[in-house]
């Protein structure tokens, strides 16, 4: 019994550890040289004119995350519609009350103007 929990150990080190040494590998041993011609935006051989960087409203985010939100239900709900002829009477009735849920608090979202394009 106690062997698994050394090989769950050795994986979640090496899960922490992996990404780890891929991001900082490189930014140690990369040359650094900085110039301003390095640092210009390039966009398909065009010179940039006027300011380079774009503000965004932040008012944007809500769409983000109620794109979240019901990309992640997909997920939920595409195993739950595979099985759907096999599962039992009170399986069904759980898919449909998770997507009554959802349907409810997009009601929601969008009662309240989350979805108004401004």
């Amino acid at each position: 019994m106690q062997s698994y929990w050394i090989y769950i150990g050795i994986f979640l080190v090496v899960a922490v550890a992996v990404p780890i040494v891929a991001v900082a590998l490189p930014a140690l041993i990369s040359p650094k040289k900085p110039s301003r011609r390095k640092e210009e935006v390039y966009e398909c051989g065009i010179e940039t004119t006027g300011n380079i960087r774009v503000q965004f409203k932040s008012q944007y985010y809500i769409y983000a995350l109620i794109f979240l939100v019901f990309d992640i239900e997909t997920v939920f709900l595409f195993p739950w519609a595979v099985s759907l002829g096999e599962l039992p009477l009170f399986a069904v009735i759980e898919g449909v009350v998770f997507i009554a849920i959802l349907f409810g608090g997009l009601i929601y979202a969008v009662r309240k103007g989350a979805l108004v394009w401004y």
